[in-house]
């Protein structure tokens, strides 16, 4: 190869990185981390009535971290094209509706079954981005009907659809307008979360570039755990007699 295939090659190597570029393994370890936090929020929600405060605060990171990742990976260069979409929203809603079972039963929700699980936030994130990256007329309506109205029957909101969007907005072009969106999307998650730690999340996010971390990337594995998880949780809680 000579040099300049090796300079060409290096400039395409370049150009097919997000604008906010994070370590594929640093990646993975901000999904093991937001799995792990979001255990902890859901064994202290479900089995011990939400004594222990700091457990619900640390819980608030979750989501945030997971709307990242979709986001980022999402704002991936030739995710489009190459039909990121499909396949991710698929997976989501698969899961989202395998997972309701367990996510019902564990009780708390008005009607039995409002608001719906966190898979359907990024699932409605997902397709909301989807439509925007298409670039129609007539999609970009669609897709601010869809944030509309979709919002309205999932889990954080239209809080948490924005904090979505706005992290995939930066993602795709590291604009500080794109960030004080981000920002003021994380502060709206007081309305839900009643504090702002859902904002601790983003010095994390921020750090990651900075990170290269080496951990394997396991795809499967959270579409796995979840519906796995609260199954456990559920039927814990009921032979403990704490079911709802």
């Amino acid at each position: 190869m000579n040099t300049a295939t090796a300079i060409q090659g290096s400039k395409t190597a370049h150009t097919q990185r997000a604008a906010f570029f994070v370590p594929d393994g640093t990646i993975e370890a901000l999904k093991w981390l937001a799995l792990g936090l979001m255990t902890l929020d859901h064994v202290n929600k479900y089995l011990l009535g939400d004594k222990w405060a700091g457990a619900f605060a640390l819980g608030r990171l979750a989501m945030p971290i997971f709307a990242f990742v979709l986001a980022y990976n999402l704002a991936r260069p030739g995710a489009l094209n190459k039909g990121a979409f499909p396949r991710v929203l698929w997976r989501l809603l698969l899961v989202g509706v395998i997972a309701s079972l367990p996510f019902m039963g564990l009780g708390g929700l008005a009607a039995g079954w409002w608001p719906l699980n966190i898979l359907f936030l990024l699932a409605l994130a997902a397709a909301s981005i989807w439509l925007i990256e298409k670039g129609t007329n007539g999609s970009q309506i669609a897709a601010f009907f869809l944030f509309l109205v979709g919002g309205a029957f999932v889990e954080f909101w239209w809080f948490g659809l924005g904090f979505c969007l706005a992290a995939w907005w930066y993602c795709k072009t590291t604009s500080r307008v794109a960030l004080l969106v981000w920002i003021v999307a994380g502060v709206s998650l007081y309305l839900v979360n009643r504090n702002l730690w859902a904002l601790a999340s983003m010095p994390l996010i921020l750090a990651a570039p900075h990170v290269d971390l080496r951990l394997p990337r396991l795809r499967n594995v959270f579409y796995a755990y979840y519906p796995a998880h609260l199954a456990v949780l559920w039927l814990v809680s009921w032979r403990l007699g704490f079911h709802v």
